[in-house]
């Protein structure tokens, strides 16, 4: 299983304008085969910082999603957005237990 965890920034002005880009990803990359988890959440603190959580079966599956069309309309949609400033982390993880 991997987990990926991590931020992107944009300017809060153009937060409005990205959240039906967001949304659309969201939906997209939750109907894929072996995606188990995916979301994006903004800061309360941080006008325009928004974090991402994305839970993936396998490697195979993380691969056809970063292959797919929609994450390429999505990232074709950052320069317009400004999103610049993206700092993702893919960790191998364990089955999950409950704390």
């Amino acid at each position: 299983m991997l987990l990926i965890v991590g931020t992107v920034r944009l300017p809060p002005e153009n937060l409005v304008k990205a959240r039906p880009a967001m949304a659309h990803m969201v939906l997209a990359s939750r109907a894929e085969d072996g995606c188990e988890e995916y979301s994006y959440a903004e800061d309360v603190l941080e006008p325009g910082l928004i974090h991402v959580k994305e839970i993936w079966r396998d490697q195979q599956a993380l691969d056809r999603h970063f292959a797919s069309d929609h994450i390429a309309a999505w990232r074709s949609a950052w320069p317009g957005l400004g999103i610049g400033d993206r700092n993702l982390r893919v960790y191998e993880v364990g089955d999950p237990r409950q704390t």
